[in-house]
């Protein structure tokens, strides 16, 4: 079975959607792991970054309300598997009004979820129905965070909606950690505000990620290419520090894995 990565943080502009590329791209890449990635976000970015027209094609909307079985959405990248996103999902709120909307997408994933190592689930910036869905069918959340005080409030603010998604629908669900993003060392913002995030994921019973990425226009570049930062700027200071975070991820989620066994 196939373990379920979200990317989360209510506020915008954290780098969510350039880590979910990077994740699912990575990890298919340099691990070999067979990664679906899906798109939650109705902006749709995360399929473009991955060179998929999201415009033409079916789509998490699609799966969600019933009009495809999940195999029809499911398209081939040069990294990994994606379902895409687009405008229309932004209905959500409005259409998933029935009982037990928070696990549409948990119900939808059963019949492909033991056909993947790893599913990266990136969300909207936004504490909505799909955000909850994510963290309904998640093992893991990774919460991307830019070295701002808003940044940090947006990760604050998530605890509520973990707590309860804990204590109705996914009990297991676990903060993974934090990752700081934009990072530049140099400037006393950015480590005071990776202080401040160490004393949260304490609170949250987690941790920030002993990498940071830093920040570089390389990560705003290569989404036009539909590359991975990888493939577009392989040299580039966040290509080091992104595959340095894969790094972590995988002794983190591996050994999960080997308790289960066990």
């Amino acid at each position: 079975m196939a373990t379920v990565i979200a990317l989360t943080n209510q506020k915008g502009g954290v780098g969510k959607t350039t880590t979910s590329s990077a994740l699912a791209a990575g990890l298919a890449s340099f691990y070999d792991k067979k990664v679906l990635a899906i798109d939650l976000d109705p902006q749709g970015s995360l399929g473009f970054s991955l060179g998929l027209n999201i415009e033409e094609c079916r789509t998490v909307h699609d799966v969600l309300t019933g009009q495809v079985p999940i195999q029809e959405a499911i398209q081939l990248t040069d990294y990994c598997d994606v379902i895409t996103s687009n405008i229309l999902l932004s209905s959500a709120e409005i259409e998933f009004t029935s009982a037990g909307r928070e696990l549409l997408l948990k119900k939808a994933l059963a019949p492909v979820i033991d056909n993947y190592d790893y599913i990266i689930i990136d969300t909207p910036p936004a504490l909505n129905i799909l955000t909850v869905n994510a963290y309904a069918v998640a093992n893991h959340l990774i919460i991307p965070m830019a070295p701002e005080i808003l940044s940090l409030l947006g990760v604050t603010q998530l605890k509520e909606t973990i707590d309860s998604v804990r204590e109705s629908v996914n009990p297991n669900l676990n903060v993974l950690g934090i990752i700081l993003t934009k990072f530049n060392r140099r400037t006393l913002l950015a480590r005071e505000v990776k202080e401040m995030a160490e004393n949260v994921a304490s609170q949250m019973g987690t941790c920030v990620f002993n990498n940071q990425i830093r920040t570089s226009v390389s990560v705003a570049e290569a989404p036009a290419h539909g590359l991975s930062i990888f493939d577009h700027s392989p040299s580039a200071k966040p290509s080091e520090d992104y595959r340095n975070f894969l790094q972590e991820v995988i002794n983190m989620t591996s050994k999960e894995k080997v308790q289960e066994v066990r």
